[in-house]
């Protein structure tokens, strides 16, 4: 059944702060933000991305060090300083014409949990808040910042039966 869901995925909605990071913001004596990403998470995502799966960053936190993340991974769709994350599921799955079950959102904390009401799939990082992993159809083994998203991206896939083919192309021909 879960392998089912995860089958019918065209759309993924990621929280950043504790899913594409660790969570923790770093400030330095200038007032500039630095956060580290995992780069096996952005390939994870690219390769999602390729195989026709649209991703949509949402986070209640502005920037610019996430604007330039999604830039660099060519994700377009990026809406930061949310509040109410789980009306703007629900608005974008329509606008796409897309049923609740071809959604899926991935998050941490409290935030996300309106999320996951809007979508057809729900997972949570290793490490994300008990609400929420008891929310989740499906928790990690690593956590936010550590491969999670990279973890989710390879299960969606093979899930769609889309890994191996993936992965092949980095064989060369």
């Amino acid at each position: 059944m879960l392998r089912e869901k995860a089958a019918k995925i065209r759309l993924l909605f990621l929280d950043v702060d504790g899913v594409m990071t660790d969570g923790r913001i770093t400030i330095n004596d200038r007032g500039e933000e630095t956060k580290s990403f995992d780069v096996k998470d952005g390939l994870g995502l690219k390769i999602l991305m390729s195989n026709g799966v649209d991703i949509v960053l949402i986070t209640g936190r502005r920037s610019r060090v996430v604007t330039l993340r999604a830039e660099e991974l060519g994700i377009e769709e990026l809406y930061q300083g949310v509040t109410d994350k789980g009306t703007l599921c629900r608005q974008l799955i329509n606008a796409k014409g897309l049923k609740k079950e071809e959604a899926c959102c991935m998050g941490d904390d409290l935030p996300e949990l309106t999320m996951f009401k809007e979508v057809g799939l729900r997972i949570a990082v290793a490490d994300a808040a008990k609400e929420l992993r008891e929310s989740a159809d499906f928790v990690t083994r690593n956590q936010g910042g550590y491969g999670a998203l990279r973890e989710a991206c390879e299960w969606i896939l093979k899930c769609q039966g889309k890994w191996s083919a993936s992965v092949t192309e980095f064989h060369g021909k």
